[in-house]
């Protein structure tokens, strides 16, 4: 950003005006008697004036109501204060936030949840469709302030650019929940009603606007540290990749954003009534439609200024686009026209001629341009961590030049002897989208740049920084992982299909790993260039008709890792739980670092588990239905053998109908919209427990009289089962909801909703009969164990069946063994209809009890339907043989006496819930 170099006049009074708001720094001599007096505070770009209030009014800068009639507004950002409140004053306005940022990170907007929440840019509360959110930290903003926001997102990660060397606190303002309490003073500094309070979105900790300064600027990371990825351990080359596709967060969630910069933003500008309605019909104002560059009348992005008698109208059009300049640098040109309306012009000035009749005699569109400068200084940033200072202020003219700048930082900085070859000078762009950077050649003309930029966009030039950086050749490492290959060929075949279909460089890509039963492949790419092409190609390639993915990895530093740290891998099912998922995916971004959480709809668990390879030791959480937990379970078992960490201990948070596993955890027979946060602790503190698992081997031979001769139907399956496996009744009615699902598959969005299909289905078999014992033949350990008349059979690897009912029973009996999930036994159960098994969910009665053992050999005679942890289908005739699979896994089971003491932890406010994250 730069700053006029030009001389200013040395009256007092025009410095303490500037000093007040740099909107309104102008001679005293141009203002008019009736133009309204500007309030001095202690935090920059704001722009007070004293109001008379019409409703309640809380102060945002202590969040406590404003007693009285007289309340001091920004014109700038809307901030509401006491007049006690403006001396302490610390937060900065909205135009200033560019000028505050650490290390630019572009935002990932996505829209908006349905809870409470205040725009961080206008202040106003955000309603309706419109409403956009960070995906990765609490901004919130309304679709048409979005593009006043600037890059001053979390830093997730190292890209080798512009780092620090201590981790700071990050702070952002407001939405804060009501029992938050300021970490200086003690007291309450959240608010429901107002933007209010400050909160640092790693560690939690909340504080007075006016107080947080005084928090010692290095941040702990909090209670969560111990499960939380730190920035410092991720590395990520990303220049030539959003942020949406390094955290990798569904494209369609940007939509919306990029929607609203095609939409006209008038809206916005316009000053509002009591009612939210623009207020263009109030008596003595009007409107023009300002562009601030050439960029914006080209898309057609304009500002509708409100002017009024006795205003300033440059003054007026700089507060709409949140530009903290001085008026008096600036100038409106007509469009299309000859007209130009300088800073000292005012409307109806010292009763002279009404210059806003030849403001909309001549049309109503005005270009904001900034004067012609003979002098600019411009403040020049450093990357490297240690220099101590944060930038260097240079003045720079005609003559300067690239070089010439370099020069004069260096000089500044004590490093004048260092060859100058050796550094560079780098343009970046905080947009909030993108962050885009750009190395200035040697021979550039510093203040032509600068016109430049201030020609296309006067925000663009608000938000633009130039650094001093080393060059340095930095090995260029971008991994990508391929999927949606054909699965089980060779290393050959695979690389094959790479080289055939992404026409990979072999000088610039190598396949560091194969997934030969996901059919997927990790590459590693040495040029941006390339990594970005192959990125885009694989989307758009299919191969026997599946559309290959591709998802951008970051590297793990693992020896960088703390020896108390276990980060935590969390996989959610977005699909799950109706809308509950997708909030539960953005609680825990914002709550952990974005590159422990994933989608599982996106990637499947092979991208979370490829990232966490060479981790000696983490942890996995898992968001969704038992489906979700086995899916996770069999990706794990898949690439055990690659991982460092091959037992990792699983956690789950039920989001889907049945929920039996989680149940017999401890989790829950369902999410019901806990804290995140809490779910978090109970995660860390939740005991580790051993939980068989069993192989299924289907074998569809036709034994049948008519197929005898038929050989394979279709060729041996294999199935992993973590809960039960059924045959009859019971898996009858789960492929009944499950096709009904599959035909209207918006409608099974609610648990409720779901059992109520279980019961419909159920009383349409209430008089289906099937001698089940006649179609089928049971050996248990080698032995033939007679059945008797049944229509369900159903072996039991956990006490929980059907949505939490106790199949087994709790009776002693003699020659069973009490049931365990890591006992290596599966207990057999038997069904005699519909009827018994809605006695057996009421808890009156129990199945019938028909053996225990670990090697079981089925032999089907007619098609029967099978279900295995609620996944059905029809298995034709033919063996089907249950046995161990391998090593118990190890869950995470909820512990109880735990939970307490930390729930009286949190009651002490030590480690006060970041729920003041998420508004509860």
């Amino acid at each position: 950003m730069a700053d006029s170099d030009r001389p200013r006049p040395a009256d007092p009074d025009a410095a303490e005006s500037r000093t007040a708001s740099p909107l309104a720094g102008k001679k005293r001599a141009q203002q008019s008697p009736g133009l309204r007096s500007k309030y001095q505070s202690s935090a920059p770009g704001h722009c007070f004036k004293k109001v008379t209030l019409t409703k309640p009014t809380f102060c945002h800068s202590c969040s406590d109501f404003i007693w009285g009639i007289i309340g001091f507004l920004c014109e700038v950002c809307n901030f509401m204060c006491h007049e006690k409140c403006l001396k302490t004053l610390r937060k900065a306005c909205s135009s200033m936030t560019p000028s505050l940022v650490q290390v630019p990170v572009a935002h990932c907007f996505g829209p908006a949840g349905q809870k409470k929440r205040f725009c961080c840019v206008c202040r106003k509360q955000t309603e309706g469709s419109t409403a956009l959110r960070c995906e990765v930290c609490e901004l919130h903003v309304h679709a048409d302030c979005a593009i006043f926001t600037c890059a001053d997102c979390r830093s997730c990660h190292l890209d080798g650019i512009l780092e620090q060397d201590t981790f700071h606190h990050h702070w952002r303002e407001g939405n804060l929940a009501s029992a938050a309490r300021c970490e200086v003073c003690r007291r309450s500094c959240g608010s429901s009603d107002v933007l209010a309070g400050m909160r640092c979105e790693w560690c939690g900790i909340t504080s007075h606007a006016a107080c947080y300064l005084a928090v010692p600027a290095e941040c702990t990371l909090g209670r969560l540290r111990c499960m939380l990825l730190h920035p410092a351990c991720v590395r990520l080359d990303s220049r030539n990749f959003s942020k949406m596709h390094c955290y990798r967060i569904a494209e369609s969630c940007s939509h919306e954003l990029d929607n609203s910069d095609d939409a006209d933003l008038s809206a916005a500008a316009a000053p509002a009534s009591k009612d939210g309605q623009p207020a263009a019909s109030e008596s003595g104002k009007q409107f023009l439609k300002v562009f601030d560059g050439d960029d914006a009348v080209k898309r057609g992005f304009f500002r509708l200024v409100s002017i009024t008698k006795n205003e300033e109208v440059v003054e007026a059009a700089l507060r709409a686009f949140y530009l903290p300049d001085d008026p008096q640098d600036f100038e409106l040109h007509e469009i299309g026209g000859l007209q130009r309306l300088h800073s000292d012009d005012i409307l109806n000035r010292n009763g002279g001629p009404d210059n806003r009749n030849s403001l909309k005699d001549g049309g109503d569109s005005w270009l904001l341009k900034a004067k012609p400068r003979v002098t600019e200084v411009i403040k020049v940033y450093t990357d490297w961590p240690r220099s101590g200072v944060a930038f260097i202020s240079v003045s720079v003219s005609d003559s300067s030049t690239t070089s010439s700048v370099l020069a004069e930082v260096l000089s500044k900085l004590d490093r004048q002897e260092e060859d100058l070859s050796k550094f560079s000078l780098l343009e970046v762009c905080m947009s909030s989208k993108q962050v885009q950077r750009q190395t200035l050649t040697p021979q550039e003309k510093l203040l032509d740049k600068l016109r430049e930029i201030r020609k296309v966009s006067l925000r663009q030039m608000n938000q633009t920084r130039f650094y001093i950086v080393e060059n340095k050749n930095r090995a260029v490492r971008v991994e990508l992982l391929i999927g949606g290959l054909p699965p089980l060929l060779t290393t050959e075949k695979y690389t094959q299909l790479i080289e055939e279909h992404l026409a990979i460089k072999s000088h610039l890509v190598t396949i560091s790993n194969f997934y030969l039963n996901q059919g997927a492949v990790a590459l590693q790419i040495s040029c941006f260039a390339e990594a970005e092409r192959i990125y885009m190609l694989a989307k758009d390639t299919s191969i026997n008709n599946k559309t290959l993915t591709s998802l951008v990895i970051p590297g793990i530093t693992h020896n960088t890792l703390g020896e108390d740290v276990c980060p935590l891998l969390v996989f959610v099912n977005p699909k799950s739980g109706g809308l509950k998922g997708r909030e539960l995916l953005y609680g825990f971004r914002k709550l952990l670092n974005p590159h422990q959480v994933f989608d599982i709809m996106n990637g499947g668990p092979l991208a979370g588990l490829h990232t966490f390879r060479e981790v000696p030791r983490f942890r996995v959480l898992v968001c969704g239905g038992d489906g979700t937990v086995g899916w996770v379970l069999g990706g794990l078992e898949a690439v055990r053998h690659k991982l460092t960490c091959r037992e990792p201990p699983i956690g789950i948070i039920p989001l889907g109908t049945g929920n039996d596993l989680a149940r017999i955890l401890r989790w829950g027979p369902g999410y019901s919209g806990e804290d995140p946060y809490h779910i978090l602790v109970s995660v860390y503190e939740a005991d580790e427990v051993l939980m068989d698992r069993w192989t299924i081997l289907l074998d569809a031979q036709d034994v049948s009289e008519d197929g005898k001769d038929n050989d394979f139907l279709e060729p041996p399956k294999i199935v992993q089962m973590n809960n039960y496996f059924g045959l009859g009744i019971d898996a009858e009615l789960s492929l009944d909801f499950h096709l009904a699902r599959e035909d209207e598959p918006d409608k099974f969005t609610s648990r409720f909703h779901n059992k109520g299909v279980y019961v419909k289905v159920g009383l349409q078999k209430i008089s289906h009969t099937r001698s089940l014992h006649k179609e089928l033949q049971l050996h248990v350990d080698g032995q033939e164990v007679p059945l008797p008349n049944i229509e369900g059979l159903i072996f039991l690897n956990i006490p929980s069946w059907g949505s939490g009912a106790d199949l087994w029973g709790s009776e002693v009996d003699s020659r069973y063994e009490k049931p365990s999930i890591d006992d290596g036994l599966l207990e057999v159960v038997g069904v005699t209809g519909v009827v018994h098994m809605g006695q057996v969910q009421s808890g009156f009665r129990s199945g019938i009890r028909i053996a225990q053992g670990n090697y079981i050999r089925l032999t089907l005679r007619k098609p029967i339907p099978v279900q295995v942890d609620g996944e059905p289908w029809i298995q034709p005739p033919g063996h089907i043989i249950i046995s161990a699979a391998g090593p118990k896994v190890r869950m995470l089971r909820k512990s109880k006496q735990k939970q307490k003491k930390s729930s009286a932890n949190m009651r002490d406010g030590h480690s006060d819930s970041p729920s003041s994250r998420d508004g509860h």
